[in-house]
């Protein structure tokens, strides 16, 4: 099976160079029995890789089980991976047994493999390392062989540091590693996605298919989708359900989808770390220059308030721009600037705004602005917390991150104290 094929029958869509290398990866994989751990964000389809390796494979008329690490309680997911014997717990009523004894001859998948209890990764490095495993409350060693495909949408390398994933674990099942990117990586097939996802729910529901305006295109292209193609597959069919018009306009996507335009930046999106990753920082720091842009326009308005209300005058040679669309254009032929010439260090051509009955101005010192990111990050941080009274989700969703990259940041910046 080449590329094109598997796209076809796995329903891939998209052209990005960095998923057509995970899909040709996929498909060499599976010959082998070989580890694989599949990594990305959280909604780009690695359990779909996973179906791809396992079908592609000599194991393909054999069992395969889809298991989500994160969803089983850490008291009872040695029991649901290994099983267990009568009486080795309350509750244990009868013997169970294990996906892994199950699953005998098959796959499985373990997705977010990031969550797994410390414990229960030394049992699954041994069946890694020989095929045996021991069920809870019994001492007799049993084999299995089970091919096992690893999934996880968080950095493990910062979790190793953190002593919350074993390193010799992380190095059996990454025998090889494949890498999906996010939507954010791929930005040519958002639209591509969203007219696919429209014309299967407009099959669905029998309706007009959605179609997006021009500038809505833009903003969900612009939007980084945290969620991937879980949530823009969940956007369509909403928008597809309630959307009063089939052409779908920005107003649309305002009133039905909000937080397609609150974070519609134009940044690239970096894997997730234990820090604050890079599409964090570019966020808050673009958040940062549209405030700045913000206050701009508010100094602005002050300095045009203070021309005409305080008799400045204005050199006919100058221009000045309008901040507001239906400021008339007249207004800046209607005043002029004199040059205050008597301070050398300003040029004859740099235009100073005076009062005409001032005679001059007293020395000014130019300061050099802090241009430090961590600086202003801690500065905007300080600001979001201050705004919203330190309740911590709503100054996240001010600064466009999440509460636990918020949380690790107030850490790091000492911000609790």
């Amino acid at each position: 099976m080449n590329i094109q094929s598997a796209k076809q029958r796995y329903e891939i869509i998209g052209r990005a160079e960095k998923l057509d290398l995970a899909i040709d990866i996929a498909l060499k994989v599976s010959a082998t029995d070989l580890s694989v751990l599949i990594k990305g964000e959280s909604g780009v389809g690695k359990e779909v890789f996973s179906k791809i390796i396992h079908e592609q494979s000599k194991r393909k008329h054999n069992k395969f089980i889809a298991i989500n690490c994160g969803a089983i309680p850490e008291g009872t997911i040695n029991s649901e991976l290994f099983g267990h014997e009568k009486g080795a717990f309350t509750g244990a009523t009868t013997d169970r047994k294990g996906y892994f004894e199950t699953v005998n001859t098959g796959t499985i998948f373990l997705d977010e493999i990031g969550e797994m209890p410390l414990d229960t990764q030394a049992y699954l490095l041994r069946i890694l390392e020989n095929g045996e495993f021991i069920k809870v409350g019994s001492s007799k060693v049993l084999k299995t062989d089970v091919r096992i495909v690893a999934a996880t949408n968080v950095n493990l390398e910062q979790k190793i540091k953190a002593g919350k994933f074993r390193e010799d674990l992380y190095y059996r099942l990454n025998a090889v590693p494949i890498y999906i990117p996010s939507l954010s990586e791929r930005v040519d097939d958002i639209y591509v996605l969203f007219r696919k996802f429209a014309n299967d729910f407009a099959d669905k529901y029998h309706m007009e298919t959605v179609r997006l305006s021009p500038e809505a295109r833009l903003a969900i292209e612009q939007y980084h989708w945290p969620g991937n193609i879980r949530e823009l597959r969940n956007l369509v069919e909403q928008v597809s359900i309630l959307a009063e018009s089939s052409m779908l306009t920005v107003e649309h996507l305002q009133k039905l989808a909000p937080q397609i335009l609150k974070r519609a930046l134009p940044v690239s999106i970096a894997e997730k770390s234990g820090r604050l990753d890079s599409h964090d920082e570019r966020e808050i720091l673009y958040k940062f220059l549209f405030d700045m842009k913000a206050d701009l326009n508010d100094l602005k308005n002050l300095v045009y308030g203070l021309i005409q209300s305080n008799d400045l005058t204005i050199n006919e040679k100058t221009k000045l721009t309008p901040i507001y669309e239906n400021e008339p254009t007249t207004f800046a032929n209607e005043h002029h600037i004199e040059y205050y010439n008597d301070q050398a260090p300003y040029s004859q051509n740099q235009p100073i705004i005076i009062n005409k009955d001032q005679v001059g101005y007293a020395n000014t010192e130019v300061v050099d602005e802090n241009l430090s990111l961590d600086d202003k990050t801690k500065e905007l941080i300080i600001k979001a917390l201050k705004k919203h009274k330190n309740k911590r989700r709503d100054a996240a969703e001010e600064l466009g991150i999440s509460e636990r990259t918020l949380y690790r940041k107030i850490k790091e910046y000492h911000l609790d104290d």
